[in-house]
Formats: structure tokens, C-alpha cells, sequence
């Protein structure tokens, strides 16, 4: 089951916490809820991704991305992700998703969503690759441009050596990806 109401949630309260600048982090306060859970009585390890679904959307959201996309027939994908469970979230636990645009570089955006417990320690974090994909001319934008479009100044910072070892992972699994087809 999807996680459409906390969806929901993060939609309409969007403009409360105001608009989302290149740098800062969304936080998005949450708790384990029964519908979250394995046979551990943990947070699923599905949910994560689900839940960090949350964090990017709030980004769009707030940052104009998504209305700059649909006026211009853009659309941002996920690429892929990688995921480092630290510590168990548990039944009913409160925990805090933070979740940040690290930096891009050419078409893609390197995103990070930590899952925070109530103590400050992480329990999990997530790195993703995305791009925004121009569905009219059928290929990825480079950033700058979608920057742009968007009245963004923030110059991107040098991915770090995990964010670099990440994106040729996923760049070698993609190649690997496509000579099954």
C-alpha cells in the first residue's frame, strides 16, 4: 500500500514550511505505524523507499519544480538508489526523514534522504540519481538548464568520492541493465 494520505500530508502543508531553496533540507517528521511494518515489527525495508518518495516530493513541491515541469512537458525520474540500513525504526517509534539535493552534475541529481531517530542517530540513508526528463524531445535535461528555468543560482558543489563511486555503480548496473533486453 502506498503511502498516499502521508503524501497528502506533505502536499498541503507545503507552503506552511515555505519554499524549498538549493542547500536546505526538508524534514518531514513521521512515525512507524502498523502498516509500515514486517515480521520484525520494524520499518519494511520497502517502506524506506516509499517513504523517501516523500522527501523528494516535498523538494518538488516546494522548490517549483513541479510546475516549471508540466508547463514545459518535463518530468523528474528516479535513475536509482542505494540504500545503508544502520538501526531499526520499530512499532510506533518517531523518527524524522531529512532529505536534501546533495549536488548534479551533467543529467543527473544526487539526492540523500537520512531517516533520523528521536536521539539525533542515524537509522538508515538512502542516495538516489535522478534527472528530469523532457518527454517531448524524449531524452534527460541537463540540470544547469533546469536550474535555470527555475530562477536557481546555486551552483552544484563537486560530488564527493562516495556520491562519484555511487554514480558509476549505477551508471555499470544500467549498462549491465540493458544487455538483458
Amino acid at each position: 500500500m502506498y503511502v498516499w494520505f502521508r503524501l497528502l500530508r506533505v502536499a498541503v502543508t507545503g507552503r506552511r514550511r515555505g519554499r524549498f531553496k538549493m542547500g536546505e533540507e526538508s524534514r518531514i517528521p513521521l512515525r512507524c505505524l502498523p502498516s509500515d511494518i514486517d515480521m520484525n515489527f520494524h520499518l519494511n525495508n520497502a517502506r524506506y523507499m516509499m517513504l523517501a518518495d516523500l522527501g523528494r516530493m516535498d523538494i518538488f513541491f516546494r522548490s517549483g519544480l513541479l510546475t516549471t515541469a508540466r508547463k514545459r512537458g518535463w518530468g523528474p525520474l528516479l535513475g536509482g538508489l542505494q540504500v545503508s540500513y544502520v538501526r531499526e525504526i520499530r512499532l510506533w517509534q518517531r523518527f524524522e526523514l531529512v532529505t536534501t539535493i546533495e549536488t548534479w552534475e551533467g543529467t543527473q541529481i544526487i539526492g540523500r534522504h537520512r531517516f533520523v531517530l528521536a536521539d539525533g542517530r542515524t537509522a538508515a540513508i538512502i542516495l538516489t540519481t535522478g534527472g528530469v526528463y523532457d518527454f517531448r524531445n524524449r531524452c534527460f535535461l541537463e540540470v544547469g538548464e533546469v536550474m535555470a528555468a527555475m530562477d536557481n543560482d546555486h551552483p552544484p558543489r563537486p560530488p564527493s568520492e562516495e556520491e562519484k563511486a555511487f554514480m558509476a555503480s549505477h551508471q555499470g548496473l544500467r549498462t549491465l541493465a540493458k544487455t538483458f533486453d
